[in-house]
């Protein structure tokens, strides 16, 4: 088995379409049961006058990327700044994207992280700190 060459500039995504399920889901899994997720009536009186999937939801879809892809199975995460930017909705498509920013002497990655929705507004954006497998 060769060993994978991980380099600045690396980038890989991951797009999914945000569906009903996921959210009833994520909310059961997490607990987070916040009526902008999983209630239309109050969500509708709301900021965003529809209900929102868990912003935590959406930056998952950035560990997939981390855990799957870039740097990929065996990643381990030291951490992850998110700022989040815009609401993902019920039936949006986003593209969580990864790029490879820094690598230090240790081989540790310092990784870009951002989720756009279907109309390429950027949603999510952050840093992450990974150690990559070996």
């Amino acid at each position: 088995m060769s060993e994978r060459v991980i380099e600045i500039g690396q980038t890989a995504s991951f797009t999914k379409t945000v569906t009903e399920a996921d959210v009833i889901l994520f909310a059961g899994i997490s607990g987070d049961l916040n009526p902008a997720h999983v209630d239309a009536v109050a969500a509708s009186q709301g900021m965003f006058k529809n209900r929102i999937a868990h912003g935590i939801l959406g930056a998952s879809f950035i560990s997939a990327v981390i855990g799957m892809q870039l740097p990929g199975p065996g990643t381990i995460y030291l951490s992850q700044d998110l700022k989040f930017l815009k609401p993902v909705f019920i039936n949006d498509t986003v593209t969580a994207t990864v790029t490879i920013s820094e690598i230090d002497e240790r081989g540790r990655c310092q990784l870009e992280t951002i989720l756009t929705n279907q109309d390429g507004e950027k949603v999510i954006v952050g840093l992450a700190k990974v150690i990559p497998p070996k």
